[in-house]
């Protein structure tokens, strides 16, 4: 019994760690995109993630054949180039915090949305409640931001909502990679060829300026890289996949609800992110969307088995 407490405490402060590196992700990658342009920065990223995917993979000895690599090559292009060239180019934009929580938030609900397309999520009235909730959240996030001095923060909220409408995509194409390879080896080849297709999209978007690499010694540069890394890419989503296999995707997926507050404390405090009641009152409708999407996609899951 007490191994089991054990267990179970060490499980809530792996979860704990996870929520709030994933909530402290989003001021660090705003942070870095002063110092170098923000889709660049998103290559450099996944760049770095790619290689420590590899690394990882070859130490534990897992297979690296690419199975099924039309389905892998158009995951990555939605999962890593589609959604982080957008919610990058968006964060520079747009408060960390708000991003967060449309990110976050709006994950289940696309998911359920694309999945139906897919035929792998049926749509029912709890589900249809939830994308309810989360476009009246949207609403209320984006009321604040009329006016010409607040274009460009709508603009950038907008990038990160399609960018987490990109990533929901690709994560339904890749339920089926699931079941045919380790989800760090799907990792390591969805990272890396979608680097690929971010270097084309900042030579496209940005240009090509070779000052570019001699930024990233900039100090902001080093912490959001290594935050987004070291602590997003390897560290939180190891404990992720950990969780999955011993909670379930939706006791782990609760992080969803943790991350944001954590992204808008850290926004408000050390950027001084204004968060009014408009901003409070639409995260609040967000979170309570994506607690209607994750019970019901839980109660689908236990049907389903």
């Amino acid at each position: 019994m007490a191994e089991r407490h054990g267990a179970g405490a060490g499980r809530l402060a792996a979860f704990a760690v996870m929520a709030l590196i994933w909530g402290l992700t989003w001021w660090p990658m705003k942070l870095a995109a002063e110092a170098v342009p923000p889709i660049f920065l998103a290559v450099v990223r996944f760049v770095l993630a790619g290689l420590c995917y590899l690394a990882v993979v070859l130490a534990k000895g897992l297979p690296l054949r690419l199975e099924q690599p039309i389905r892998v090559i158009w995951a990555a292009l939605l999962i890593t180039t589609g959604c982080y060239a957008l919610v990058f180019w968006g964060v520079a934009r747009a408060p960390s915090g708000l991003s967060a929580i449309v990110n976050l938030a709006l994950l289940p609900i696309f998911v359920i949305l694309v999945g139906a397309l897919y035929g792998q999520e049926p749509i029912t009235v709890r589900r249809l409640g939830a994308i309810g909730l989360g476009v009246a959240g949207l609403v209320l996030l984006f009321s604040g931001r009329t006016g010409p001095a607040q274009d460009g923060a709508a603009l950038g909220l907008g990038a990160v909502a399609a960018g987490t409408l990109s990533y929901a995509w690709g994560a339904v194409v890749s339920r089926p990679l699931m079941q045919a390879m380790h989800p760090l080896a799907l990792a390591f080849w969805e990272t890396s060829l979608g680097a690929l297709g971010l270097a084309l999209v900042s030579i496209l978007v940005e240009g090509y300026d070779p000052a570019g690499f001699a930024a990233l010694a900039d100090g902001r540069v080093l912490l959001g890289l290594s935050v987004l890394v070291l602590g997003g890419s390897l560290g939180a989503f190891s404990i992720y996949l950990w969780l999955v296999r011993d909670w379930g995707a939706f006791r782990a997926g609760l992080y969803a609800f943790v991350s944001p507050v954590v992204a808008v404390a850290v926004g408000v405090v050390f950027a001084h992110e204004a968060f009014g009641w408009p901003e409070g009152l639409g995260m609040g409708v967000m979170l309570a969307a994506t607690a209607l999407a994750l019970c019901e996609g839980e109660r689908h899951s236990r049907e389903a088995a």
